[in-house]
C-alpha cells in the first residue's frame, strides 16, 4: 500500500480512505488511539472485547487468582494501597 494524502477539515476532522478502513476493519463509530511524536502521528484502532471474550478473560483471571491462593480481601487491600498512594 502506498502513501495517501488526506486533509484536515476546518473543524479538525480527517477522512480515512476507504481502502485503509477496509484493510483495518474500521467502521463508523469505532474508536482509534492517537499518538503524536515530533512530526509523526500514529492512529491505532481500539477493538473492545465482545461480552464472551471479556467473560472468558475474567474466568481465566479468577482461576489464576484462585490457583495462586489470592482471596477477595487481598484484592481489596491492594486497591486501597494504590488509592492511598495516588492521593499523596
Amino acid at each position: 500500500m502506498g502513501v495517501d494524502v488526506i486533509r484536515v477539515s476546518s473543524s479538525g476532522q480527517i477522512f480515512l480512505p476507504t481502502e485503509i478502513r477496509k484493510k483495518l476493519s474500521i467502521a463508523g463509530g469505532d474508536s482509534l488511539a492517537i499518538y503524536a511524536s515530533d512530526e509523526v502521528v500514529v492512529l491505532k484502532p481500539i477493538k473492545l472485547p465482545t461480552e464472551q471474550e471479556f467473560s472468558r478473560w475474567l474466568d481465566d483471571a479468577q482461576a489464576w487468582a484462585k490457583e495462586a491462593g489470592y482471596v477477595e480481601e487481598d484484592v481489596i487491600g491492594v486497591t486501597k494501597s494504590v488509592r492511598r498512594k495516588k492521593r499523596k
